[in-house]
């Protein structure tokens, strides 16, 4: 019987060992030790918690202190050239010249990324027309409004098509309608598996409904790293409850259910075990003449999962 073929394994994107990065006397980022293979991996902390450090240093610009990292198996001490060459990068702030139309700016990027004139012209109609620039796309960037930057910066980012996307807030001021394109073209670019995406944003649903891995950022030290995929497939669900008349007979009935508990006061949260609903809960809580006042439903979430690492 002839054997169905497995997918390779997916290389890793990024891997850093033991990597630190020093400013004169203070360390931004400590003994950073990570594999990130995903498709597309959020980038997430605080202000001040080393992000765009991070994102510099694989980019070459700021040399570490000491440990290592690669990207796409090229050492960023010795191959930094190789490194920038498969990247396109959007980035938070503006960078534009304003008396210059979208067409030549993206122009201008793909034939810097290394492009012949004529290549880049092709390709920066291609990709503004991509980004929904089109109309649009032989005004002065002067006259844009933010999410038609934001777009613009999309474009220049992708014209000469990277290996690698790194993307520094890509929804930034944007509209509700404007924020669902942007995200719709990042999900259209991660499924064409034709480029990674390393995504930093502050916007915690940005990251959830684009990315695969996510990498939480704290001090400049790893604070958590999670596969979302594995933790969609284990996804917990909690009831939170408030009531009255509970005592420990009521606790002990629900973990014998196979139930985690955490009580407070009047209130408890219960994460649910396989087969357990809520209507078994409230069947304990008739059998002991406790009374419900409040019980909501929900699943784990990669907030809980930002505050929990925020909090240890």
């Amino acid at each position: 019987m002839q054997k169905t073929p497995q997918a390779a394994p997916r290389l890793p994107l990024v891997e850093l060992q033991g990597l630190s990065v020093r400013f004169g006397e203070r360390e931004i980022l400590h003994q950073l030790t990570a594999s990130l293979a995903g498709r597309a991996i959020g980038l997430l902390g605080p202000n001040g918690a080393g992000k765009s450090t991070l994102i510099n240093t694989l980019l070459g610009f700021y040399p570490p202190s000491a440990g290592s990292a690669r990207v796409f198996g090229y050492d960023i001490r010795t191959e930094k050239r190789k490194i920038r060459g498969q990247v396109g990068y959007m980035p938070e702030n503006d960078a534009f010249i304003s008396k210059m139309t979208a067409v030549s700016l993206v122009q201008m990027m793909g034939e810097l990324s290394g492009l012949s004139r004529g290549t880049a012209l092709e390709r920066a109609h291609e990709v503004l027309f991509y980004v929904g620039l089109a109309e649009a796309r032989y005004r002065e960037m002067g006259t844009y409004s933010l999410g038609m930057k934001q777009l613009a910066k999309l474009a220049q980012a992708i014209v000469h098509g990277p290996k690698l996307l790194i993307l520094d807030e890509p929804t930034n001021g944007l509209d509700p309608s404007a924020r669902q394109r942007m995200i719709r073209m990042i999900r259209e670019m991660r499924d064409s598996g034709q480029v990674r995406i390393l995504l930093c944003s502050h916007l915690l649903r940005d990251v959830e409904d684009t990315c695969d891995e996510v990498l939480i950022l704290k001090d400049g030290r790893i604070a958590h790293y999670s596969d979302l995929n594995e933790e969609r497939r284990a996804n917990r669900r909690f009831l939170e409850m408030e009531f009255y008349g509970a005592n420990g007979d009521f606790t002990e009935a629900i973990e014998k259910l196979g139930c985690e508990c955490a009580v407070r006061a009047n209130r408890m949260k219960i994460v649910l075990a396989d087969g357990v609903e809520s209507r078994d809960i409230f069947r304990l809580a008739a059998e002991r003449d406790v009374r419900i006042r409040k019980l909501n439903f929900r699943r784990d979430t990669l907030e809980d999962i930002f505050l929990k690492a925020m909090e240890n």
